[in-house]
């Protein structure tokens, strides 16, 4: 297991209480919006274009501020607890001039980190993400699959309390992105953390999360959350279940019913 760089972050407990968001003088992209998470959860969040998925996470993330409503990370303001987080965005967005050590390394010499000590954790997390015989290969010559690995194993460096995943393997190939949620997973097991994983994926959320929260557009808000209990370590086992299919069908709906929603209010 890699050392903590800082002293580590424990899971970290989310609250969002009544969020609205609007943009300048546009209709309301949330409205409403009250969800709890608890340390450990993951969260999965699932709903049609528009409805406000990437918005909550950069509400998390203290990319943007809340119109109404309040939110907290472990009873701070985000913008205050930023050093507890980590986003993974749906582009890798690795700099094409540094190999694949550097880049991941990268984090911890901006927080000026001695360049043996940001090295060796750099390599532990890369052997870790299933990459470590490419530490001195650059962008250009790793798949798509393996430039996600990079960035996870770079948003890891920070030891985050709260990770949040803005639809990171949806570009990759059926195969490599369910690996990449088995490798997720594993990686969650070993250095816990509360994680919001934003997907279009139905199966993808029923694999991953404790919790998926289905949302509709027009305003972005819950329609429903569906606990999911199947039990961790989740592995690809769990695909072939009656169980699994059963809840992946219910989530189906559920969205189903949320786009219709979304469709009624739009042709109102």
């Amino acid at each position: 297991m890699v050392a903590p760089t800082e002293p580590g972050n424990s899971a970290a407990h989310v609250v969002l209480d009544g969020v609205g968001k609007r943009f300048d003088s546009g209709a309301p992209v949330l409205a409403g919006l009250s969800l709890t998470a608890a340390p450990c959860d993951f969260v999965a969040l699932l709903g049609p274009s528009g409805c406000g998925k990437t918005t909550i996470l950069r509400l998390l993330a203290g990319l943007t501020q809340p119109t109404s409503g309040s939110l907290t990370i472990d009873g701070l303001l985000p913008a205050t607890a930023r050093d507890r987080l980590a986003f993974i965005f749906q582009e890798p967005t690795l700099l094409p001039w540094l190999n694949t050590r550097r880049n991941v390394e990268l984090p911890l010499r901006l927080r000026g980190l001695p360049a043996a000590e940001r090295a060796t954790a750099a390599e532990e997390l890369l052997r870790r993400v299933g990459l470590g015989s490419a530490l001195t290969l650059y962008p250009r010559q790793l798949s798509g699959g393996m430039k996600m690995r990079v960035s996870l194993a770079r948003a890891l460096t920070r030891s985050p309390g709260l990770l949040l995943l803005d639809e990171p393997f949806s570009a990759l190939d059926e195969i490599t992105r369910n690996r990449l949620n088995e490798d997720l997973l594993r990686l969650r097991e070993a250095v816990p953390f509360t994680a919001f994983f934003v997907t279009h994926s139905v199966a993808e959320a029923v694999f991953l999360a404790n919790r998926v929260v289905v949302l509709a557009a027009q305003p972005g808000r819950i329609v429903e959350e569906i606990p999911v209990p199947f039990a961790y370590p989740r592995t690809a086992a769990l695909g072939e279940s009656a169980d699994y299919h059963r809840l992946v069908a219910r989530t189906s709906a559920a969205l189903h019913s949320a786009m219709t929603a979304t469709s009624t209010e739009v042709h109102a």
